[in-house]
Order: structure tokens, then C-alpha cells, then sequence
């Protein structure tokens, strides 16, 4: 809808996405910031509890599983992840291919996966007042948020596609590319 600006994350519904503190972090923000959760698990009642909590169950949108990400990812202005473990999380990559900016807990791989000017929001995993604040910003700067996205799109082209990864396995395994 117009004005609003959309917090959006792929995330399976487990306990380790911590999708709590992703809505306790919205519930922060100002009304016409809505968050999308797209994804199916056994945390789902969990997560609209904590959205009845905070008082903001009219900006929380569960639409379930969705195939096909590439086709909806980019409507979100900002990806979120809220995880208390990852490694190499693909919905990061595939939100930064989108051309989005990502607040992200500093888990697995994060910090090198997204390009260096979205590094200063990912935090630390127990800093939900920072993780919060790095939301804060993103909403607040429609020009931040292009500028971040752009880089973020511009290192997913270089680095993730299908091509470079299979370059960057076949060197890593010592065979022909």
C-alpha cells in the first residue's frame, strides 16, 4: 500500500529463526511499517502470540509457504533475518539478488555475504534494542535503503550467481572449471 514500508523475511518456522524477535523489533516501529513472514512451521502460533503481545497483529501478514521467492522478494523494502544460528542462508542472497538492504542477526556467514555497506546493520544476536535500531534506520531513509540494496544486488551478480559459485567450487575442489 502507499506509504507503508514492508519488512519482509523467507524463514521456516522453527525455533532457531527466532521470528519473536523479528516481531518484537517491528512492534518498535512506526504503524505503517508492516511485516511479511513468508513460511510454514510449527512456530506459527508462537509467532502470532507474540504479535497479539506487542499489539501489532494488524501489520503482521503469514501468508505460509510460497514457492518461487524470486517472483515476490523484491516487493519487500527490507529483509530481515532474525536467526539465533545459520550458515549460509540462500533467503539472504536471494533478498540481496533483489536489490534489497538486510537487517540481520550476525550469525553464520552473514557478515561476509552482504556487501561492506550493509555490514553496520548486522548485529550482534543478543542486541534486540540494536537489531531494532538497525530496522529503525532502514525505515527511516528511503535513499539508505536503495543505496544499500543496490550494493547488496551488485555483490549477489558478481559473487552468487549460478556461474561464479560453480568457478568458486570447482577451484575449491581442484577441478577444471
Amino acid at each position: 500500500r502507499e506509504g507503508e514500508v514492508i519488512v519482509g523475511t523467507l524463514a521456516g518456522l522453527r525455533g532457531v529463526k527466532n521470528l519473536p524477535r523479528l516481531v518484537r523489533a517491528v512492534a518498535t516501529l512506526p504503524g505503517h511499517v508492516r511485516l511479511v513472514i513468508v513460511g510454514e512451521g510449527p512456530e506459527r502460533e508462537a509467532i502470532v502470540a507474540e504479535a497479539a503481545r506487542a499489539g501489532m497483529t494488524d501489520r503482521l501478514v503469514l501468508p505460509g509457504f510460497m514457492g518461487q521467492p524470486h517472483q515476490f522478494v523484491g516487493l519487500f523494502d527490507i529483509f530481515a533475518l532474525s536467526s539465533d544460528s545459520e550458515q549460509f542462508p540462500i533467503s539472504l542472497v536471494e533478498a540481496m539478488a533483489a536489490g534489497l538492504p538486510a537487517v540481520s542477526t550476525d550469525v553464520g556467514d552473514v557478515l561476509s555475504i552482504v556487501a561492506d555497506e550493509n555490514r553496520r546493520f548486522v548485529v550482534p544476536v543478543t542486541d534486540e534494542a540494536g537489531y531494532a535500531q538497525a530496522l529503525a534506520t532502514l525505515v527511516a531513509d528511503a535513499d539508505l535503503r536503495a543505496k544499500v540494496g543496490q550494493a547488496n544486488r551488485t555483490k549477489a551478480v558478481a559473487q552468487y550467481d549460478e556461474a561464479s559459485m560453480i568457478s568458486a567450487y570447482a577451484q575449491l575442489y581442484g577441478l577444471p572449471a
